[in-house]
């Protein structure tokens, strides 16, 4: 259905600085309205049945009700898109991935420095939010951990994980996809490095939590961090990562802090580090997101004779990285996140192995 309005967005947060700044920035989208601000839940409440607004953007620490509390009841009463609006510091940005697991679409950070410029950056990626929590798809019910937890480990499939690399993009509501490609990959899998759109400062708790509910150890990538198997490697917010051939080592390389399809990270700058290398058997995986970044890196991986997986549409919280790849024709399997890693692994079984030339370039 063609959306024939602005999009109605609710400010929800105590603090009269920020909603004044989130009005601010958001008043220079012409598809956007900002109908009201409530200094918390139960103010909220209110603007909530005058406007039904069709995007509320919700504080973490508020007075009289949390966010976390209040977007619980969100979800079970007027499931709304939600964007958490959080600070950086370790606590906040663990509350707010917390937030992403009951139900909300992202998460945008709060500004804290860097004048005019910080403030255009921070709108132009917040009205980016806004149009994919409008965009995006109520997630399909999961597939029980039972269901999916049964794949033999990839050396009793006669799989050398050291052969392959596999490399995954994500965007809106990736953070939970990727949760459940990394919940259903054997303890030995291929070494993984991993992008997803992220505010700079929430990657780490992010890694962090993913480690806690893998069978293989994450991390917050490391400038040099050497890939081996067992381990998947996260894109540290605000820089560019891509992946080198160094003292015959696969190493972790950071670049600028440059926009790349207006993200840093970038997906496609990944991809595309990976695509100019040889002497591993690749495998790209590209999730839910809006818009078009690691689309063409997933082509120029499969030029190179890369597996490459897309999320399925009905999976996917937004359907647009994936649907892009697809029309370009980059993508070979389609699967939900669940199933990602039975599709590598039956792939990788059917294709012949590659003689070993480790070479980037």
């Amino acid at each position: 259905m063609k959306r024939t309005g602005p999009i109605k967005v609710l400010i929800v947060d105590d603090s009269p600085l920020i909603r004044s700044i989130l009005s601010r920035v958001l008043a220079e989208e012409p598809d956007i309205q900002v109908v009201g601000g409530a200094k918390d839940p139960y103010e909220a409440r209110e603007l909530i049945i005058t406007y039904r607004p069709d995007v509320i953007i919700l504080d973490i620490e508020m007075p009289r009700m949390d966010g976390l509390t209040f977007l619980a009841k969100l979800m079970a009463h007027y499931p709304v898109p939600v964007i958490m609006c959080s600070g950086v510091a370790p606590a906040s940005s663990a509350a707010a991935l917390k937030a992403i697991e009951l139900g909300a679409i992202d998460v945008v950070s709060k500004p804290t420095a860097g004048g005019n410029r910080a403030l255009r950056r921070l709108g132009t990626d917040l009205a980016e939010k806004i149009q994919a929590a409008v965009l995006s798809m109520p997630s399909p019910p999961l597939i029980p951990a039972s269901a999916t937890s049964g794949l033999e480990s990839f050396h009793a499939a006669g799989l050398d994980p050291n052969r392959y690399l596999v490399a995954i993009g994500a965007s809106t509501g990736g953070t939970e996809a990727i949760r459940h490609v990394l919940a259903n990959v054997p303890a030995d899998c291929p070494p993984i490095v991993m992008v997803q759109h992220m505010p700079e400062g929430f990657t780490r708790s992010f890694a962090d939590r993913l480690d806690q509910l893998s069978r293989i150890t994450v991390k917050e990538a490391v400038d040099g961090d050497v890939l081996v198997p067992g381990k998947a490697f996260l894109a540290r917010g605000g820089v560019q990562m891509s992946v080198r051939i160094s003292g015959g080592k696969w190493r972790i390389d950071y670049g600028t802090s440059e926009l790349v399809n207006r993200h840093c990270p970038s997906v496609d700058v990944l991809f595309d580090s990976i695509a100019r290398c040889q002497g591993r058997q690749f495998v790209g995986v590209l999730l839910t997101g809006m818009g078009a970044d690691g689309a063409q890196g997933l082509l120029n991986l499969r030029h190179k004779g890369a597996i490459t997986i897309a999320q399925d549409k009905r999976s996917s919280v937004v359907y647009g990285m994936p649907k892009v790849a697809v029309e370009l024709g980059a993508v070979q399997h389609q699967s939900t996140p669940e199933e990602v890693a039975r599709v590598l692994m039956q792939s990788l079984r059917s294709k012949p192995k590659q003689s070993v030339v480790r070479h980037c370039g």
